[in-house]
């Protein structure tokens, strides 16, 4: 685990600049199936705001977002991407063809859902494996 950093001004500001963070990666995670940005971006931005606090609170911020919570991030997310894709198959499409998956939908429809659970699913992913690189590297590996 990391020692707190031991400064006020950086405690006040990374407390007040860390929920804007997040707010932002989410939109550029949810918003990322038909703007720039998207969840891997979206991940990242998460994954930093969470390092910050690692950096700045120590091992208070691990009460929030355990070692180990990122690693369960990280394959809850690889697994519901990897779910997406398959259930396309399923449904006699090709991997990831969001369009052709259900019979009798509108295609559009599908796509649209389709991509933006598939980001949200790789901003998970991205998240929770940044975190637990970051956290590997700092404390040697989880623990928990």
């Amino acid at each position: 685990m990391t020692s707190r950093y031991d400064s006020l001004f950086l405690d006040v500001i990374s407390r007040a600049i860390v929920p804007l963070i997040q707010i932002f990666a989410l939109y550029v995670v949810t918003h990322g199936h038909y703007d720039p940005g998207g969840g891997f971006q979206g991940g990242v931005m998460l994954a930093a705001s969470t390092i910050l606090l690692r950096i700045s609170q120590g091992e208070e911020s691990y009460e929030r977002f355990s070692p180990a919570a990122g690693l369960y991030l990280a394959g809850i997310g690889a697994l519901a991407f990897a779910l997406l894709g398959f259930m396309s198959m399923a449904f006699g499409g090709n991997f990831l063809e969001y369009g052709y998956a259900i019979p009798g939908m509108d295609g559009v429809i599908l796509r649209y859902w389709g991509i933006f659970f598939a980001e949200v699913f790789i901003g998970f992913l991205v998240w929770g494996s940044l975190v637990a690189i970051y956290d590997g590297l700092t404390t040697g590996g989880v623990d928990e």
